[in-house]
Parts: C-alpha cells; structure tokens; sequence
C-alpha cells in the first residue's frame, strides 16, 4: 500500500501543468539559468528516473531539497512546522473523546429525553456547518468581540523565547479556537456512534443477566457494556489521526496556524514538488499506522481478540 502510494503520489505532482520556474519566471533573468535549476533538481531526467531517484533518497530519510525555500532541506521545512500541527491534531482529539463518549453514553442512557434531543441536534449541526465556516464565526465572536482567545499564531511574541509552563499555557491559549473547530465534526460523529452502539448493547442478554445478578449500574454500563461499544469506535480512531492532520490543512487557513496545512497550500502555490510529496506521503503514512494502532487496541478493548 505505501509502495502504491508512492506512485500515486509521484504521478499526480507530475501531471499537474508546469515546474516550480514557470510560474515565476523574471524576464530579465537569463532563460540559461531556469534551465540550470531544472537540471540541478533533475527536472529534465525521465519520469522513471526521477520516480527512482527520489524514492531512494525517501527511503533513506532524504526527502530532498526544498525548491521555494533554497537551501533548505525538505525535513528541516517539514520539522519546523509538524510540531503545531501534532500539538492542534493531538488536542482536537482529545476534546473530541472527553466530550463525545460521556454525551454519547448519557443519550444511550436516556434516550428520547430533552438531553437526547438537544445532543442529537448538535450531532447534525456539527455534521453540517463547515469547518470554516464556525472557525471564522468563533474568530468573530471569541476573538474580536470578546477577546478571550487569539485569532491566530501558535504562540504570542512577548513569550516565545520562553520556556516551561509559561509557553505550555501560551500554546494552549492559542489551540482552543482551532482545536474546537478541527475536533466538532469528530464530536457530533462519535457521539453518535457512541449512542447508537452503547444502545444496542443494552439491550443484550449477557447485560441482562449482569443486572440481574444484582451488578450496580455503573458497572454494567462500564465493564460490560461501554467496552463492547467501543469496538467500532475504535475503527474509526483509526483513521481520526490521519484525517485530523489532513483536516488541520483549512483549519490552519483559517487561524493562520503555522503548521503543515499552512506550509501544503504554500508550497502548492509555488509548485514545490519536494515538499508536496513528503507531506502527502507523511498523511498517506500516518492513516496507515493509525489502523495498525486500532488493530493493537482491539485486543485491549475486548479481550476475547487476540492475535496468534
């Protein structure tokens, strides 16, 4: 699958239209030198030399040069920049399982009551409303009119030489907006699955005879029933690291986030091909380890998996 997505990945760069210099070509400069730089990136080599020289050096940890930022290594760009968007990714997914579970279990619980009504019409609307489009409303009402949180950045000027608890709460600060935004689409959707599953498991026999045997309600609803529950759910968690990272590319947009969503559509814009590639093999790479960890904790969670 990684060898395949290679491939994908290196035959879309080269059917877009264009190189990094045709886009920004200066008159006054020497056509000599663009062909120089062409030659320099191995530009002018045929596709199946250059599809094996870079996986080559992409299986040695060599991601290549940045063609935008000279003299720059594709890795030194990608560094700078990964740690925000593993710091905003790793947040959204935590709000995402505090609030989905226990809204989740309690609708399970009470269904049909005002709660059960008020989440499910939640449920739709975080489904519904755009990522975008609450993060610009949050920027309105959070950030202009009430000034609690920044509106953008990763961490203020006046602490960003410091370290310690100081830029932990900082960087903190400055993920609530985006982190709420990134995570309300995983909010309405596990807390629907959460529902949904936790009810059908209530319903089983084997809950039954645990209440009949006298159990308090707090153990057959976490012993017997929620980890049963949790087996599709965890499927899904699966896939959220991979798809939070790729969701993080218009949440950054929108709280001009320096991380790997701004840097995607930068270097989109100015045809850096090193850079495309090594971010979209790094998400393609992140989906995939994301299902081997939700194979892992199958066994964990229901303990009648186990793996020969």
């Amino acid at each position: 699958m990684l060898f395949l997505l290679t491939v994908i990945i290196f035959g879309l760069a080269q059917a877009a239209p264009g190189d990094p210099f045709t886009a920004n070509i200066d008159p006054s400069v020497d056509p000599e030198v663009y062909e120089q730089q062409r030659e320099k990136y191995g530009l002018n080599d045929s596709l199946p030399k250059q599809y094996i020289s870079w996986l080559g050096n992409f299986v040695t940890g060599d991601f290549g040069e940045s063609i935008h930022y000279k003299g720059r290594s594709v890795k030194d760009v990608i560094s700078v920049r990964i740690t925000n968007t593993v710091y905003l990714s790793l947040f959204a997914l935590i709000i995402t399982i505090l609030f989905a579970i226990p809204i989740g279990l309690y609708s399970a619980r009470n269904p049909y009551s005002w709660f059960d009504y008020t989440a499910t019409t939640f449920g739709f609307l975080g489904l519904s409303i755009p990522g975008f489009f609450f993060g610009l409303v949050s920027i309105y009402i959070f950030a202009l009119n009430l000034g609690w949180f920044p509106s953008q950045g990763s961490v203020s000027v006046s602490v960003s030489g410091q370290t310690g608890i100081t830029l932990f709460l900082d960087r903190l600060h400055h993920l609530v907006l985006p982190g709420f935004t990134l995570g309300l689409a995983g909010i309405a959707t596990y807390m629907r699955y959460v529902r949904t599953e936790v009810s059908d498991v209530l319903k089983s026999d084997y809950v039954r005879t645990a209440r009949a045997k006298g159990m308090s309600e707090s153990s057959v609803l976490y012993k017997h029933t929620l980890r049963n529950a949790l087996i599709p759910i965890v499927t899904l968690l699966g896939f959220e690291l991979g798809v939070l990272l790729s969701g993080a590319v218009i949440t950054e947009q929108v709280f001009n986030y320096p991380g790997l969503g701004t840097l995607f559509v930068d270097s989109i814009t100015n045809r850096d091909y090193p850079v495309i590639m090594a971010i979209n093999l790094l998400l393609g790479t992140t989906i995939m380890v994301g299902n081997l960890v939700a194979d892992i904790l199958y066994s964990i969670v229901d303990p009648r998996i186990r793996y020969d």
